[in-house]
């Protein structure tokens, strides 16, 4: 046997001593070789102003790299089906444990997808149902909404000894409503916006959004699929080629030698727009959809998704449709007054779901609320649920802000749990921008100093009170509290809202001042979005800023998202005397070896691809011709390259002065923007970041009234001040600004503050006070009264 000589150290010491996770080198995005050592089974808040570079050390390294490394550990038959992650950009990372991300990326917008379906809780619920309903009706498919009813019968052929046919017969009782098909509600086409019916096929008929005559996959199968004369106006089309021309089944026609699919204008519509979720669709898609499309309550099942089967089945006189519908709290009590022993364990586990839905702060939810509809921090929170009851320790769970969303009344409420899942044993990494959750960290990270390329780098690390000592950016602003206006401004008039009815609320009658800022709060789920987005008409003069996320590959920058290149290529193109579209990276432009997107991708199959810079235009994304034209001595890639600052100067004067450019870079910059690249990549961008370029793309829209929804969402302390400066100067130009915010600094800011309440759901949708931020606290009759005036410590 062998023989260890010198200090022996048990096994167990060698173990427990690794309790760090350890990052060196990290390089992802703006992050600056930075290296920092996390401790394990503690709560660590990562802060800074928005685009230090948070999200790039705790998603795009740590993150992004314990999950490769789980991937990994898949056969390469699975990997194959799983979305390949390259290696994050660090020299060292040790330490790392599974990572659980609870990110605010809004759920699945399937019309078919609601809480229930994404929780879970459908399911138990339907197994309850196929357990104890009464008529019994089948197995828990046969309560379910996205399951049809299936029959056949026929023979079939048993291989066994001497072959022979037998008659069979297949069954499945599905709870899909026949009508609807499982949405709720039913569509009704107006032709009219469809096509224009004066016209032939050939003459430009159709007014469908992207739908061009000269249109491979569209048009031109309709003009040459043999099926119809393309040179005839539609309004002269026969019965038969009517019904061929709306109503035909698929079938395979050749255009040009290629084999294509034709089915009639009415089916082909609702597959490629109808069957996704409206609010997912780009802006002028989703109007065509609004303009061309009626949806109305199925009449059959009244909206409940279910087959009549499914409706009539019920437990002491509650059907599976009145559950769903019922608020989630309410839905917790009446499970739990079941009592039947044969489904005991599942009435438990149904219970533990239920009431985790309400002690995270969703109570006033129901299973039924389609997901597409839920907010980012709505969305993160469902996404906890499965994972305040799970039983594994030493996790690394990933937070990304997930107090957005909450009134400071449930911040309370989001600390304990995490504060839970840090008491079981686990990691937690909370990117967070409010002090109420920064104040509760074990540890302390600050990047910064500032954004974009001027930040990437570690400020400080340590405690809460070393934070507050320290003379970071984040230090000096953490104690700060925003005083309450000493004189508010005087309504120009106002904006009458009648018996509003939406959602939750209750028949509300309330004035909104036009030429102030107006802060609509109140809890979380008391019906704030209802009011603002529900009951303000949306017409010319009213712009919205929602929470929708800004879609967009890696193609997609500033200067496309904002339309600031349109007005930029048409200057290069003057200045050379060329077509726009050679200033293009989409289009004439291209560079043919990397097809405009800079770098080369290599698909190395089960293994993540590799990116390398294209070595044609060396990342530049443009053919060389087009570099060898310039404007103001500069060539389109150099202009891309600059930030909006630098831009703003180049573009506003001289040369190359363009006025309509000019204007977008102002908006960029009045919005704390001014750092970001033109040409940088829509997928580099925070949340935060995001957030403010969505609010400078609507600043050029023409309105008086503004609606903005939670605009601090991902804003640092320090971002906020900006933020509020920028509203000021909105309603200083003539603008009237309507706020749904839960930040106390906007409140104390605001001219006027409509509260709703007093509580959530069927608790919530009442006016609770109306008034100046200083009578609110003076008032101190309402939960927002009472922290804003703990706030300004009043």
């Amino acid at each position: 046997m062998a023989t260890r000589t010198g200090k022996q150290v048990p096994g167990l010491e060698t173990a427990d001593s690794h309790d760090l996770i350890r990052v060196h080198g990290a390089r992802v995005n703006n992050l600056q070789d930075v290296g920092v050592e996390i401790p394990k089974r503690r709560l660590t808040v990562f802060t800074g102003v928005s685009g230090s570079g948070k999200s790039s050390l705790v998603f795009g390294t740590i993150a992004a790299e314990s999950q490769r490394l789980i991937n990994e550990t898949y056969s390469a038959f699975v990997q194959g089906f799983m979305p390949t992650l390259g290696r994050p950009e660090v020299d060292v990372l040790e330490g790392l444990t599974t990572a659980i991300t609870v990110d605010q990326q809004r759920m699945g917008a399937d019309p078919r997808s609601t809480v229930g379906t994404a929780t879970d809780a459908n399911a138990m619920l339907r197994i309850l149902f196929s357990r104890l309903g009464k008529p019994h009706i089948g197995p828990p498919s046969a309560y379910a909404f996205n399951v049809p009813s299936v029959r056949a019968s026929g023979a079939i052929t048993v291989e066994r000894g001497a072959r022979k046919a037998v008659k069979a017969t297949f069954n499945r009782t599905g709870g899909m409503c026949t009508r609807c098909e499982g949405r709720g509600t039913v569509s009704d086409i107006d032709l009219s916006q469809l096509y224009d019916d004066s016209k032939s096929i050939a003459d430009g008929a159709f007014t469908i959004p992207g739908w061009k005559s000269d249109s491979f996959w569209t048009v031109r199968v309709y003009a040459e699929s043999g099926l119809l004369d393309p040179d005839k106006p539609i309004r002269k089309f026969t019965k038969k080629e009517m019904r061929d021309f709306l109503h035909h089944e698929p079938v395979k026609v050749k255009v040009e030698g290629v084999n294509l699919t034709y089915e009639g204008l009415i089916p082909k519509i609702q597959k490629s727009f109808l069957s996704k979720d409206k609010e997912a669709m780009q802006p002028h898609i989703r109007a065509f959809v609004e303009r061309a499309v009626t949806f109305t309550t199925c009449p059959e099942c009244d909206g409940t998704r279910l087959s009549e089967g499914a409706r009539s089945s019920k437990i002491e006189r509650t059907g599976i449709a009145d559950a769903c519908a019922m608020q989630i709290s309410d839905l917790a009590e009446w499970v739990r007054g079941l009592e039947h022993p044969s489904v005991e364990p599942l009435l438990t586990a149904l219970l533990r779901t239920l009431d985790s839905f309400v002690e995270i702060g969703l109570g006033y939810l129901s299973l039924d609320r389609p997901s597409g509809t839920l907010s980012g921090g709505e969305a993160q929170r469902v996404k906890m649920i499965r994972h305040l009851g799970s039983s594994l320790t030493d996790v690394t769970y990933v937070f990304d802000e997930p107090t957005i969303g909450l009134h400071p009344h449930d911040i309370q409420r989001m600390n304990n749990l995490l504060l839970r899942l840090r008491d079981k044993g686990n990691t937690v990494l909370v990117v967070e921008h409010k002090p109420e959750t920064i104040v509760i960290a074990d540890h302390v990270v600050d990047l910064g100093p500032g954004a974009g390329s001027e930040g990437g780098t570690i400020c400080f690390e340590g405690s809460v009170e070393e934070l507050r000592a320290g003379g970071t950016v984040t230090g000096r602003h953490f104690d700060h509290r925003a005083a309450l206006k000493e004189t508010v401004r005087k309504p120009v008039g106002a904006l009458e809202i009648r018996g509003a009815t939406a959602h939750n609320l209750r028949n509300v009658d309330v004035d909104v001042p036009l030429g102030v800022l107006v802060v609509v709060t109140g809890v979380a789920g008391s019906g704030k979005s209802s009011l603002v987005h529900g009951s303000i008409p949306a017409g010319e003069e009213v712009v919205s800023v929602d929470q929708s996320p800004i879609r967009g590959s890696r193609r997609s920058n500033p200067a496309t998202y904002t339309g600031l290149l349109d007005p930029i290529r048409k200057a290069f193109a003057k200045a050379n005397d060329v077509k726009p579209a050679l200033f293009s990276a989409n289009s004439e432009g291209v560079c043919p070896t990397c097809n405009g997107a800079g770098v080369v991708y290599t698909d190395l199959a089960m293994m993540a691809g590799v990116a390398t810079v294209c070595e044609e235009c060396e990342g530049k994304r443009f053919h060389a011709s087009v570099l060898d034209h310039h404007l103001g001595g500069r060539d389109i890639s150099e202009v891309l390259a600059m930030s909006v600052a630098e831009a703003a100067e180049f573009f506003g004067a001289g040369e190359a002065h363009t006025p309509a450019a000019h204007r977008v870079l102002g908006r960029l910059a009045d919005v704390g923007l001014g750092y970001i690249r033109l040409g940088q990549p829509l997928t580099t961008l925070s949340g935060g970041e995001r957030q403010r370029l969505k609010l400078a793309t609507h600043m050029g829209d023409k309105g008086g009234v503004y609606v903005l929804d939670e605009p601090t969402a991902g804003l640092h302390l320090a971002d906020v001040e900006q933020l509020l400066g920028l509203l000021d100067r909105l309603v200083d130009s003539g603008k009237s600004v309507v706020v749904v915010e839960h930040h106390q600094a906007v409140m104390a800011h605001a001219d006027w503050i409509i509260d709703l309440g007093p509580g959530a759901g069927h608790d919530g949708g009442r006016i609770v006070f109306e008034g100046t931020p200083a009578d609110l606290v003076a008032d101190r009759s309402t939960l927002t009264g009472q922290h804003l005036a703990a706030y300004v410590g009043a």
